[in-house]
């Protein structure tokens, strides 16, 4: 077996804060190093909110140690997926990329009771993306 990853993923959102961080957290978790995980933000901001933060710790996943990036070109280049949240036209687009739009409540100034509604559909929607790279592979 090659020891490559079969995929490099990106997710961006605005401030890189709370979903693309959860769903970078997600993909690790459940793909392990099989996929490459990216996440960045078109206006980054200066940590990741701490309901986000909870809502996964409460699945087992620990993003407390993760920070907001910008988005940059050659992210965006070296990604098979990109995946936005709410960037816009923020993002770059290169041909042979697949890029999914995944239209998600913004979890920003929300507490945790509203966050796991937005952690559990970002979960699902990893799922699926994960069941596509592999079908993908086969």
């Amino acid at each position: 077996m090659s020891s490559s990853p079969l995929a490099s993923v990106l997710f961006v959102c605005v401030h890189n804060a709370g979903r693309s961080q959860m769903a970078a957290g997600f993909l690790s978790h459940l793909a392990g190093d099989r996929v490459e995980v990216r996440s960045a933000g078109s206006v980054p901001g200066e940590r990741v909110n701490p309901s986000a933060v909870e809502a996964m710790r409460e699945v087992g996943i620990d993003i407390s140690g993760a920070t907001p990036k910008i988005l940059t070109t050659e992210a965006v280049r070296e990604s098979d997926y990109v995946i936005t949240m709410g960037c816009g036209d923020a993002c770059p687009v290169f041909p042979g990329r697949t890029y999914l739009d995944w239209a998600l409540e913004d979890p920003a100034g929300k507490g945790v009771d509203a966050v796991r509604p937005i952690r559990d559909e970002i979960r699902s929607r990893v799922e699926a993306l994960i069941a596509e790279i592999d079908a993908r592979q086969a």
